[in-house]
């Protein structure tokens, strides 16, 4: 196999690399030469034939396969490496979709797809009209969830077992839930109430201490702490054996201090944790054994009620790459060489470094600026802050609304705290901004990075809702950059300000321009003159704006070209200058309505100027590249040329 030096075996807790371990590599030589397994298996009740041999067999198989197509798409590899004998013995103990299995988050069901017929579909992962890279509801009746923003299973899960019950059933409910979503808010409050109604489910806690980053959660530090304890572990062996070593009472001591122990861990160890909440507890277990797994899974849907398998998985496991580099296992990759490995994610000019450099250079000077974010310290660009300043860097793990509204306590106590967010998890704290920041007029800065449409993700992560809803905030600033030297311009002003602020960036390459191209503090920046009509470019969008300009020039069209840089409050310079023109177009990457464009709109409400806004749909987008998406929305040149001809068509002005 050509991955065979790269992937190890979990032999006694060890691994061994396939060149080391001959016999195995003969035999699983010797089966591919007939028929592999995989390639036997068409849906789950496939997969209850094998004995365990063949399962070890299947496992690295399945590893293969999904390093293979990810190196060919991209794609989530480290969590889907490591749930592998997860998602087996899940779908060998359980009759799915007749049982509910249900995931958290979505990105660690590669396997989940692989064994439920989809193997095929795999050449097409992320691709425009493929694979979704997370469960679908349309692809499969085997996936009833979407989920790809964390923490929300159990919840799912409960309103899921009331049905169940209420249908009179007896199908059964699994939420695996892993990737650190246990440090998300609503997983509490689900367990809260799944405790409380005694629902029906089971719940897997696939408990590899990662979400993007290393886990910030008391419930996946504290067992392995203990345990991994030198102290500990002899100081209780050494009790243990000078007590049934006393003559007459050594065994009743011996058993005494058992209990004792157990007593202990009840207080300090996940067990305490869910059965206060009234959820049973069972773990932890090796999450790559399947055997044991698959017998818990049989002992649990024994319990009538919630309970809780805890599992210990590796994430990357089996693939000696993502075993052996943080960067390279943490969340998903691009196209890659298998045999090599992923490369690191090179960000040199694009949004994201500009961000880092700025930020870096603000820290330096001024010591209150704090840097928070949300279990993502990598795709968000902290990292080299991190190192730089530990003791001003905060990651909440998958809790966006924890961290603004801690940022907001910050920002009471005379720091400048900075959350860098996806932008479409900047909608999970839309709540906390609005009233924990901007009821307050705090000096809180949102870094939203991957603004507008996305691409390969899907619907759940174009950051499309980002500018409508901070526009709805109260005094908070609103900041779209064109350019990589205008974010750093833009973070220094916004940590000036006296109230919130946000500045919206889009994945991806960050153009730089000449010095006298950039703007300065709150005003836009005209970028081309002309007379027959204005187009304004949001953020990204001014490369559409000025490519559309260019070809109108060639039909005698001549179009003015603004960077409104600043989206609230907008520049009164700008609007007088607009003001001027029978048709004004504005492009931006987010929605259409409640957008920047219906904000100009609403400046020029009392002029008879005709505003037409081009942006998102009000619907959900499908995976595609950037830019195939843009261009069927009419968001790149040809789709702002397109605008402009028929805004002058209905407007009686003759078109060349």
């Amino acid at each position: 196999m050509v991955l065979a030096r790269l992937f190890g075996l979990a032999r006694e807790g060890t691994f061994v690399t396939m060149a080391e371990d001959e016999d195995h590599k003969a035999r699983q030589d010797g089966e591919s030469r007939s028929q592999s397994l995989l390639a036997q298996v068409n849906e789950p009740a496939d997969l209850r034939k094998f004995d365990a041999p063949q399962l070890e067999t299947l496992s690295m198989e399945i590893r293969e396969f999904v390093v293979n197509a990810v190196s060919n798409t991209g794609g989530h590899l480290g969590s889907n490496l490591g749930a592998v004998e997860l998602t087996l013995a899940l779908h060998r103990t359980f009759d799915s979709p007749r049982d509910i299995l249900l995931w958290d988050t979505g990105h660690q069901a590669y396997v989940h797809k692989l064994v439920t017929g989809r193997r095929k579909d795999f050449a097409t992962l992320k691709q425009e009209g493929g694979l979704s890279g997370y469960p679908n509801r349309a692809e499969s009746p085997h996936d009833w969830v979407e989920n790809s923003h964390a923490s929300t299973i159990i919840s799912y899960a409960h309103g899921l077992a009331e049905a169940v019950k209420d249908a009179g059933t007896d199908r059964r409910v699994v939420a695996v839930i892993g990737d650190g979503s246990m440090t998300g808010g609503m997983a509490f409050e689900a367990l809260n109430n799944v405790g409380h109604s005694k629902s029906r489910v089971l719940i897997v806690l696939n408990d590899n201490g990662r979400s993007y980053a290393p886990t910030v959660s008391w419930l996946s530090s504290s067992l392995s702490k203990l345990r991994a304890n030198p102290k500990y572990m002899s100081g209780r062996n050494a009790v243990e054996r000078g007590l049934k070593s006393v003559p007459g009472i050594g065994g009743l001591a011996s058993r005494s201090v058992k209990s004792m122990k157990a007593a202990v861990r009840e207080a300090i160890e996940p067990f305490a944790f869910f059965e206060a909440l009234g959820v049973r507890y069972i773990g932890p277990i090796d999450g790559h054994d399947i055997t044991g797994m698959e017998q818990a899974f049989r002992d649990a849907t024994k319990y009538d009620g919630p309970i809780v398998v805890h599992v210990l998985t590796q994430k990357g496991r089996g693939y000696a790459p993502a075993e052996e580099d943080e960067e390279k296992r943490l969340h998903d990759v691009k196209i890659f060489d298998p045999k090599t490995g992923p490369k690191p994610v090179g960000r040199v000019g694009d949004y994201t470094e500009a961000f880092t450099q700025a930020l870096l250079g603000v820290a330096e000077k001024h010591p209150q600026v704090h840097a928070i974010t949300a279990a993502m310290p990598g795709p968000t660009g902290l990292i080299p802050f991190q190192n730089r300043f530990p003791e001003r860097f905060l990651d909440v793990g998958i809790a966006e609304q924890h961290a603004v509204t801690a940022a907001a306590g910050m920002a009471m106590g005379g720091l400048r705290p900075v959350v860098a967010v996806y932008a479409t998890f900047f909608t999970r704290a839309f709540d906390q901004a609005m009233y924990d920041v901007g009821l307050h007029n705090l000096p809180v800065v949102f870094a939203l990075d991957r603004a507008g449409i996305t691409g390969d993700d899907g619907p759940s992560h174009h950051g499309v809702l980002d500018m409508s809803l901070c526009l709805r905030i109260p005094r908070l600033t609103l900041f779209a950059p064109s350019s990589a030297q205008e974010l750093g311009v833009m973070l220094h002003t916004a940590l000036e300000l006296e109230g919130p602020a946000a500045i919206r960036f889009p994945k991806g390459a960050a153009p730089r321009v000449g010095d006298h191209e950039i703007g300065s503090g709150l005003t836009a920046r005209r970028t081309r003159d002309g007379k027959d009509v204005a187009i304004v470019g949001v953020g990204r969008m001014l490369a559409a704006a000025q490519g559309a300009a260019d070809m109108l020039a060639q039909d005698g069209i001549e179009a003015e070209v603004w960077d409104p840089r600043v989206i609230k409050p907008l520049d009164p310079a700008m609007i007088e200058s607009l003001s001027k023109f029978a048709i004004v177009v504005t492009v931006e990457d987010g929605l259409r309505v409640g957008g920047a464009g219906s904000a100009i709109a609403t400046a020029l409400e009392d002029n008879a100027t005709k505003v037409v806004t081009l942006g998102t749909p009000d619907r959900y987008i499908d995976h595609a590249k950037p830019e195939a998406i843009l261009a069927q929305l009419g968001l790149d040149a040809d789709g702002v040329i397109a605008a402009v001809h028929k805004a002058l068509s209905h407007d009686g002005a003759p078109i060349q």
